[in-house]
């Protein structure tokens, strides 16, 4: 029983929670129908305290801002109407939403001082009760001209209850920056270690202003937590920065190693030049293409599964365009170097000059998946993009699957038979024009695979396989002709020059800055980093 005596009078000792706040209605469209101090009055106060009424009262006050705003606002001597369109004879009551006569209500006109005070309480309003995302950004930008007049507790409330990402994100970065420049000086300095927080190039930026600020140099405190807080962004913007090199280098040496892959094994093994590689995965681009435009017509609920469904269908297409054009033209001309030379280069013609025919010459619209879309924010301002993430996971599973092709099968152990020594395979009874077939068709294959890999990157269009050729015989060259680690190293190290060198000298230079670099390196070594065994 005592136990239970004390329990009531603690809860008895309890405050009780105070009331939330709302907003005197009837004041509030008497000071909208005010004079002109009575009107700034009236959208001020409903600023300062937007942060805690309820959502009804601040819909209610955007309602009647509106009004004002539209010259729909009707104020007889009883109250103030709401009136359907400019000068209409008839309204409703602003607080009991009844229909009243106003032959004689005086409609309020608003200066420019007050006109701005009325777009910022309605832009606040509309902040917070907006219905979509749309209202509520025109809202936030109608705040953000006068923000220094919006309190914080407005802009934390619409930060939290916010379900829109991007336009949180721009909330968050409003009120920051509303607080970079309050004059409070402690509510600066948690400003700062905010900002810090959340390190990115626009981080780095506004903190760097604050040092030409008076306050830089007149308070220690402040100068210490702006260096404090700039050294911290400083450096983990540098480490996104370095991220997102890396990462650029591997989707772009993916790519490479898909387009010169299959040159590797085409070079290696017959020795041939074969110009049209980058026209194979030009084709491997349409053949997805292809299957998007069949999906979209029988399965348009399956739509976001055309890029998987056309990796065997690019794959077989651009492979059977291979053994096509071995059997009818490079078989005769293994000896002749120089003819295969100018026929694969003929036949690289051909086959954008059919395309261009048959489809068009314009870019190709592919519809992006969403586990090839957008991106997700690592570190600072390095955002891991799925598009190129699925480049590189692509290039990897790709060369598992050659690898074990080429060490686990049978057509494997042949490819690499003739390629080590051809005479010696031929007496053993290989039939070494049925491997050079099949061989020309596995490096045509793989190389319409990375014509898959770059539909969510590049542009698709009928001469999109010329800018690869080059880049693909390089890869080829420095990494060793016909080895397929050396392809990969090659690549990697390739793409990674190019990224590291484009950002200082231009997109042009930097191909012949790695040129002139893999020409000085095979003056030392010709062979290229790894050079296939072969018998003599």
């Amino acid at each position: 029983m005592l136990r239970a005596v004390l329990v009531l009078v603690c809860l008895a000792l309890v405050p009780a929670p105070a009331a939330a706040a709302s907003l005197d209605r009837a004041g509030f469209a008497a000071g909208l129908c005010d004079d002109a101090a009575g009107q700034v009055r009236a959208a001020e106060g409903l600023i300062q305290s937007a942060g805690e009424l309820p959502s009804d009262d601040l819909a209610f006050a955007a309602n009647l801002l509106g009004a004002l705003a539209e010259r729909r606002l009707a104020c007889p001597a009883d109250g103030a109407l709401l009136l359907d369109r400019p000068g209409a004879p008839e309204g409703r009551d602003a607080l009991t939403g009844l229909a009243r006569a106003a032959p004689d209500a005086r409609v309020p006109v608003l200066g420019l001082r007050q006109r701005a005070a009325v777009e910022t309480a309605r832009g606040v309003s509309a902040l917070l009760t907006g219905p979509d995302p749309a209202a509520r950004s025109a809202g936030l930008a109608a705040a953000e001209r006068r923000i220094a007049t919006v309190p914080a507790a407005v802009l934390d409330r619409a930060r939290d209850a916010e379900s829109d990402a991007g336009l949180k994100e721009r909330i968050t970065g409003l009120a920051q920056a509303a607080a970079l420049s309050s004059p409070d000086p402690v509510r600066r300095r948690a400003a700062i270690a905010a900002v810090a927080a959340h390190p990115s190039g626009a981080a780095q930026a506004r903190l760097a202003a604050l040092k030409g600020d008076p306050a830089y140099a007149a308070d220690p405190a402040f100068r210490a937590a702006l260096d404090a807080g700039l050294a911290t962004v400083s450096r983990a913007v540098a480490v996104g920065d370095g991220l997102a090199v890396v990462y650029n280098g591997l989707s772009f040496a993916s790519i490479l190693f898909m387009a010169a892959a299959g040159l590797a094994i085409i070079f290696g093994l017959m020795g041939v030049i074969n110009l049209a590689q980058g026209e194979f995965i030009m084709l491997g681009a349409y053949a997805t293409y292809g299957v998007q435009e069949a999906f979209r017509r029988l399965a348009p609920g399956l739509l976001d599964l055309y890029l998987v469904a056309a990796i065997p269908v690019a794959f077989c297409a651009v492979a059977l365009v291979g053994i096509v054009v071995e059997a009818l033209i490079l078989r005769h001309l293994y000896r002749r170097p120089l003819m295969s030379l100018l026929a694969t280069w003929a036949v690289s013609l051909l086959l954008v000059n059919l395309v261009r025919v048959t489809v068009g010459t314009q870019n190709l619209q592919f519809v992006m998946p969403a586990y090839v879309s957008g991106g997700v924010p690592l570190y600072a301002d390095f955002v891991v993009t799925w598009n190129r993430l699925f480049a590189i996971g692509f290039a990897a599973a790709t060369l598992v699957l050659t690898l074990l092709i080429l060490r686990r099968t049978p057509l494997g152990l042949d490819i690499r038979a003739v390629t080590q020594n051809r005479d010696m395979a031929a007496c053993l009874g290989l039939p070494t024009r049925r491997v050079d077939r099949l061989a020309f068709g596995l490096g045509s294959g793989i190389a319409g695979l990375a014509g898959v890999a770059l539909c969510p990157i590049y542009s698709v269009n009928p001469g999109m396989g010329s800018g690869f050729i080059v880049d693909s015989f390089m890869v080829v060259v420095l990494g060793g002709v016909g080895s397929l680690l050396g392809t990969l190293v090659a690549a990697l190290g390739i793409g990674g020059a190019n990224v590291l060198i484009e950002p200082v000298s231009g997109a042009v230079a930097a191909k012949v800055i790695v040129l002139v670099g893999i020409i000085l390196f095979l003056q030392r070594r010709p062979e290229g980093l790894f050079a296939v065994r072969r018998r003599r």
